[in-house]
């Protein structure tokens, strides 16, 4: 904790005080023009791979960057409430889901209840992704060794869909209002790769200027 107080020192004492009078006017408002939905772990962090701004993305973070079905959760479904809030308050243009490599969540899927009996919230949680697991076991051989990527993949085609379950997201996609992305992250290179709906691959994300 003390290197962490340490930190708040030094952002006040630096950035903020550089930036001050952006940080006066943040405070008015937020008009982000990204909801990015992504993975809790600790080793992705939106803001440093897009070299965005404060203000500039709504983030969702929760284990596995798992997006509920609508109706799913009857009860408290706070990722829910994230996209309803930053599509129907916040208008956002664009809606990311993140996956990202070596992902834990990912590889619990194929855990079994026994394994993870110690952890029954997490156990729940996994079982919205159940697809996930059963999308992966079809394609079988095609699959090959890496069987965690592709799990990793396939989780992010599936939360593509199922944040399209909700009417008013379905909606805004219909009237061109909200555009879907899907990325994933590997850390190792720090490259991002974007899901390309007409090659059904991932493609490395290659800025061009102009």
């Amino acid at each position: 904790m003390k290197r962490l107080y340490k930190g708040i020192r030094e952002f006040q004492q630096s950035h903020f005080r550089k930036e001050e009078d952006f940080f006066k006017r943040l405070s008015k408002s937020q008009s982000p023009e990204v909801l990015f939905i992504t993975c809790a772990d600790s080793r992705i962090d939106p803001n440093l791979v897009t070299q965005s701004r404060p203000g500039e993305l709504f983030i969702v973070r929760n284990v596995g960057n798992i997006v509920p079905p609508y109706d799913a959760i009857k009860d408290k479904n706070s990722v829910a409430a994230a996209i309803e809030f930053s599509v129907l308050s916040l208008k956002v243009s664009d809606i990311i889901i993140c996956g990202h490599s070596g992902c834990g969540a990912m590889d619990a899927l194929y855990a079994s209840d026994e394994d993870l009996k110690d952890m029954p919230h997490l156990r729940d949680w996994l079982k919205i992704a159940s697809p996930v697991r059963a999308r992966v076991e079809a394609a079988g051989e095609e699959v090959g060794l890496d069987r965690q990527r592709a799990t990793e993949e396939a989780n992010v085609l599936t939360q593509l869909a199922n944040i399209q379950s909700y009417p008013f997201v379905a909606e805004a996609l219909n009237e061109g209002r909200v555009h879907l992305h899907g990325w994933y992250y590997e850390i190792s290179t720090g490259h991002v790769y974007a899901f390309k709906p007409e090659q059904e691959q991932f493609e490395k994300i290659v800025y061009a200027k102009g």
